[in-house]
């Protein structure tokens, strides 16, 4: 898969930045390391980004995994637009296509979001990849946990947790040509 990423807007200069470029690199290395260690065959993987910034990280991830395997890792990416338990509140959002291998049926997928907090997204996200088939199990990875969780769903691979106030957000920041990323912490 091809990627051409323009940079995020610069961010607001009331932010806090809150992990650079190299954390956010050592915190994905950390990740795919866990995942190399939990998964045995890496012909059984499928990185599944979640539509949003969720892909570029799983893009990212998969990029680790193949120089840990030594081998090419499937991918794919995932929109759960139709599958959000807010439809009645909101607009229809944009949707994006979902693009994933033949089959993940009897695969190990791991879904890649860039935040989790709710637990909503995730929980739209496998709603939605079942529709494409059983896999055999799903984990869930995702950059920054924020906490608060509204739904019994946590994740199996977290680059980091953070505390932030109420009226705050973390916003993860693409850097140019996917070189990195960076996260602030900024007033919502």
């Amino acid at each position: 898969m091809v990627l051409i990423v323009a940079p995020d807007p610069v961010t607001n200069p009331n932010s806090r930045l809150l992990a650079d470029k190299e954390a956010i690199h050592s915190d994905l290395e950390r990740i795919a390391t866990e995942i190399v260690r939990d998964v045995s065959q890496p012909d059984d993987i499928i990185v599944v980004g979640i539509h949003g910034k969720g892909v570029w990280i799983a893009e990212y991830l998969k990029k680790i995994l193949a120089d840990l395997w030594k081998t090419t890792i499937l991918s794919g990416t995932i929109d759960v637009g139709m599958h959000r338990d807010d439809l009645n509140e909101h607009p229809l959002p944009n949707l994006q296509p979902t693009n994933l291998p033949a089959t993940i049926t009897g695969k190990t997928v791991v879904l890649v979001d860039d935040v989790i907090h709710s637990g909503r997204t995730a929980r739209a996200a496998l709603d939605s990849l079942h529709d494409f088939g059983r896999p055999d199990r799903v984990l869930l990875s995702a950059l920054i946990d924020r906490g608060d969780r509204c739904l019994p769903i946590a994740p199996n691979y977290v680059g980091r947790s953070v505390d932030i106030q109420q009226g705050e957000r973390v916003q993860v920041t693409t850097l140019e040509n996917l070189e990195g990323f960076e996260v602030h912490i900024k007033a919502a």
